[in-house]
């Protein structure tokens, strides 16, 4: 006999959750910015949203299925399921937080505040539920649209996933140095800000912005295409480094090798520096399109 389906509700702390963490009280929360003539009103809004549509999201679950929380936080300790089918409330940005968790489970975003957000990753509302959760769990649903990850593993085997990019360089943005070469071409030493691999959904964001700064020299991957991006930024010429290979694409089965020349490098995946792999001298980190796959309810 099989499991029923678990709905996996992701959530984060809110601001006006923060706040009051921070300051101990709602009253002492809205004295500090009332203090700097801000008003707790707003956040208190988007918080309000924020519950209602989890409140919303979890009555929409069928009365047969399992269901549980987790917060964002929580996310590295939390055990996924196969039958689970994860229910992202909140900003884009929470969907690739836990892409890099799953393995092939169904994501159905859903947008808690409607306006504020882009909605490219959390395109339902929470009164969709209802119909949408039967849907994402059938076997071979449709409608489930699969996203290009990027994978970064070290010669150490640690390992490590991003919906987005990944950031290889100096913990404290410093000057990092290192060998960069693409599969079967020769290494070039540079020295630069770090280096940005990105997928097409990636190509939105901080990707994009270095792909701006280069007046566009390539064309940038599709969400769903199996390619990746790949720039440094602000490569240093020197009689030591060179600037001749500073960004590209590679296709499925291509990687991009990086052995480390600093005494220290890390690489972290869609900005969460908390959760990044440490490099040091003469370690080499391999980049290429993941074998895994965001599986996202379109």
């Amino acid at each position: 006999m099989s499991l029923a389906p678990r709905a996996v509700l992701v959530h984060r702390r809110t601001e006006y959750e923060e706040l009051i963490a921070h300051h101990g009280t709602p009253g002492q929360a809205a004295f500090f910015l009332a203090s700097r003539g801000r008003s707790v009103a707003e956040v208190e809004q988007r918080h309000r949203r924020q519950a209602e549509a989890l409140a919303r999201a979890a009555a929409a679950v069928p009365l047969d299925w399992r269901r549980t929380r987790v917060e964002r936080a929580d996310l590295p300790r939390f055990l996924f399921e196969p039958e689970d089918v994860v229910v992202v409330v909140g900003q884009d940005g929470l969907v690739a937080n836990v892409a890099k968790y799953l393995d092939g489970q169904p994501v159905v975003g859903v947008d808690a505040d409607p306006g504020r957000n882009p909605g490219v990753l959390v395109r339902h509302r929470a009164d969709a539920l209802a119909a949408l959760l039967p849907a994402a769990a059938r076997s071979g649903a449709r409608h489930l649209e699969e996203r290009t990850m990027v994978e970064a593993v070290a010669d150490d085997t640690q390992r490590l996933l991003a919906l987005n990019e990944v950031y290889v360089g100096q913990p404290g943005h410093q000057t990092a140095r290192y060998r960069l070469a693409v599969d079967g071409e020769p290494a070039e030493p540079q020295a630069s800000s770090g280096v940005l691999v990105g997928t097409g959904t990636g190509a939105t964001g901080w990707c994009r912005s270095a792909w701006l700064e280069r007046g566009g020299p390539l064309a940038l991957p599709g969400a769903a295409a199996p390619a990746l991006a790949w720039f440094v930024r602000e490569a240093w010429p020197s009689p030591a480094t060179g600037t001749a290979q500073v960004h590209g694409l590679l296709d499925a089965g291509r990687q991009l090798v990086l052995t480390v020349e600093s005494d220290r490098l890390v690489a972290f995946g869609d900005g969460i520096e908390a959760d990044a792999l440490e490099l040091t001298w003469g370690q080499t980190i391999r980049l290429g399109v993941a074998p895994t796959r965001l599986r996202l309810l379109g």
